[in-house]
């Protein structure tokens, strides 16, 4: 991975997604707009959000009946016990729970809290709730395959959240979804300066794309879902964003 320059470049204007929503009609219609000629080896950051949103991952908490386990948890947590059984449904494991917060693994292996259900930047929210894509892997292949064919270019797709980690205060953003891009690059074996070979080095990728992305798109009001990064020289073999994943086994924070 090399790269003397990156550009982080937001798509203007994209309009509110909703439901059924064309997603990938939306960003080549934003490029286009915005004069942007792609490249190859150009990377798009789209924000979990408005894929979720286009995949109609919403959920009305007022449809949803908590069974005991949620009502349980409500009690501990002070959270809605509507809430809890949403992200009972989304999570294979609770991990953490103490007033007004859930960590969860999601059933794809995220660790996040309240296993990425969420209702900010969500209309009507407080009764309504989003959810992580159901395979954001495929959803960004899928707008890889769209990208590629309209601009004859071979694209990098990645779909960024934002989520806390372990021992630091704040969220950074990180990657649900990748194509097209080594999310994962493994150095093991390589020379450092003074051609010690390194024993442990893996760079996620994906991850370090995601967190730039995310300090252009903003974490409140600002509107901006996908930006262009260009720059970066991305050797290594495409990897999903779920090579990302430590194995359970492997976890030592469990």
């Amino acid at each position: 991975m090399t790269a003397e320059a990156v550009s982080l470049t937001p798509l203007p204007g994209l309009p509110l997604v909703r439901p059924g929503d064309d997603l990938a009609g939306l960003l080549i219609e934003a490029i286009e707009r915005a004069a942007l000629t792609p490249r190859d080896g150009d990377v798009l950051a789209v924000a979990q959000k408005v894929v979720s949103k286009a995949e109609g991952r919403d959920v009305a908490l007022a449809a949803v009946t908590p069974s005991p386990q949620a009502r349980a948890l409500a009690v501990e947590t002070g959270k809605d016990a509507r809430l809890i059984e949403v992200i009972l449904g989304e999570s294979s494991e609770i991990l953490r729970r103490r007033e007004g917060l859930i960590i969860a693994a999601h059933r794809l292996g995220h660790v996040m809290a309240n296993a990425g259900v969420d209702h900010s930047n969500v209309e009507d929210a407080g009764e309504r709730v989003l959810l992580l894509p159901c395979d954001a892997d495929a959803s960004a292949a899928a707008l890889k395959a769209r990208l590629d064919g309209r601009f004859a270019v071979r694209f990098g797709v990645v779909i960024c959240d934002s989520a806390g980690r372990a021992w630091r205060r704040g969220v950074v953003g990180l990657a649900l979804g990748a194509a097209g891009v080594p999310a994962l690059l493994d150095l093991v074996g390589r020379p450092d300066l003074f051609d010690r070979r390194l024993e442990v080095t893996e760079v996620a990728v994906a991850d370090a794309l995601a967190a730039a992305a995310v300090l252009v798109m903003g974490e409140a009001a600002e509107g901006r879902p996908a930006v262009l990064v260009r720059g970066l020289a991305l050797a290594g073999p495409a990897l999903p964003a779920a090579a990302l994943v430590r194995p359970r086994e492997q976890d030592l924070f469990r």
